[in-house]
């Protein structure tokens, strides 16, 4: 484990921390037969917090889980269409979100402002409420607190994603295990300030609402806000985290000598997730990972990275294996902060290619076998503070084109 002070738990689910139950169906929603429609329920009142899509038109099923959360940040339940956005939708569209959350409650015994509602998929089209409607019912019956839940609610948030995404961490609190535990979809329209995607956090710690809603925004800003595919901006992305409170542990503060470790794990949870999201990019066949370093601040080394990664030249030139460092530097010293134009170092991988902005000789066949593999890293070093942030995107291809070209069809 190094320094760090949670383990990884292979194998962990949404349904692992204590007191949560998972469960997904498919109700007809999707043209295919994989599930559509999952839920997450918590066997306590869950303290709860969520972060959302920074996009203006934001879809009805978060204007519903935002009200949920402003009753005292509690939450029983969430549930979750793919295959429809409900999002540009007007009345009707917020109608039939307050009925799915109505519905749900219902079907659970639970209470409707203690249920959050999601969904994604195609933008400007009506949920199909009669089948929602019956999805809804068969719930129940779907729930399971083993792996099985988990993975079966994993489907069911999947609109493009080619591989369901979970992580999962356990570490001490008070010397009682706690679990954090999580599950995200997404791999396109992805950008910085949440992307078209969804995170669903569990864990069994006891911490306030208050104080988890801190933590996550902080999180989210290191880890799904650090990741972009193509330069879109979701009307749908929220990420929600509910802790049960059944490790019993003393609540957690600030100054509770674990809070720290717990941070860590959440920090984990969510960056691994943001990785799979940015691995599984529409079309991608590449993972890419910027770090930059001596920045002025964290704030402008968090700019300069994002800027890399979403440069459609850079991404091309990783596509292409091509060892084209002067993508780099034109997106470093367009990213509109401070740089001094004559102290950066670039590498790709180990490979140095520029140093004190001046070409390197290096070796374009070792170049090119490195830009083949799965993962490529690029460092850049400004040598001008103390700022550091890492960013995460994915190449692009020709298959990314094609699937967006035909997403409705």
């Amino acid at each position: 484990m190094g320094n760090k002070r949670y383990e990884i738990v292979e194998g962990g689910g949404v349904t692992t921390p204590k007191g949560f139950k998972a469960g997904g169906l498919h109700c007809g929603l999707k043209k295919t037969d994989r599930h559509d429609l999952g839920v997450i329920v918590c066997e306590v009142p869950a303290a709860s917090a969520a972060v959302y899509t920074t996009n203006l038109f934001q879809a009805a099923p978060l204007l519903v889980t935002r009200e949920a959360l402003g009753e005292g940040g509690i939450l029983r339940a969430v549930v979750v269409n793919s295959g429809n956005a409900n999002a540009c939708t007007g009345a009707q569209g917020e109608a039939d979100a307050r009925a799915m959350q109505a519905n749900t409650a219902e079907a659970l015994g639970v209470s409707k402002d203690q249920v959050a509602v999601a969904s994604t998929g195609v933008i400007g089209e009506l949920l199909k409420m009669d089948r929602v409607n019956s999805g809804i019912e068969k719930l129940p019956a779907k729930l399971r607190n083993d792996i099985q839940g988990s993975d079966d609610f994993c489907q069911a948030i999947l609109t493009t994603d080619l591989v369901k995404k979970v992580s999962c961490v356990t570490l001490t609190v008070d010397g009682r295990q706690v679990t954090i535990a999580g599950a995200a979809k997404g791999s396109g329209m992805i950008h910085p300030n949440m992307a078209t995607m969804l995170g669903f956090v569990t864990t069994d710690v006891r911490i306030g609402a208050s104080l988890l809603q801190e933590l996550l925004r902080e999180v989210t800003n290191v880890s799904f806000n650090m990741i972009t595919v193509d330069g879109d901006t979701s009307t749908n992305d929220m990420l929600v985290a509910m802790a049960s409170g059944l490790a019993e542990n003393a609540e957690l503060t600030r100054s509770h000598p674990d809070f720290a470790a717990f941070a860590d794990g959440l920090r984990h949870v969510c960056s691994e997730l943001a990785k799979a999201i940015a691995r599984d990019g529409e079309g991608a066949t590449k993972l890419i990972e910027t770090t930059v370093v001596g920045a002025a601040t964290d704030e402008a080394a968090q700019a300069i990275a994002k800027t890399i990664i979403g440069s459609s030249l850079v991404k091309s030139a990783v596509f292409g294996a091509d060892a084209n460092w002067g993508r780099i530097i034109a997106a470093v010293g367009r990213a509109g902060q401070p740089v001094n134009i004559a102290t950066v170092d670039i590498r790709l991988g180990d490979i140095l290619v520029l140093e004190q902005s001046r070409p390197i000789p290096f070796d374009e066949a070792i170049a090119l076998e490195y830009l083949k593999g799965d993962t490529v890293g690029i460092n850049v070093n400004l040598n001008m503070g103390s700022g550091q942030a890492t960013a995460w995107g994915c190449d692009l291809t020709y298959d990314y084109v094609r699937i967006n070209a035909a997403y409705r069809t």
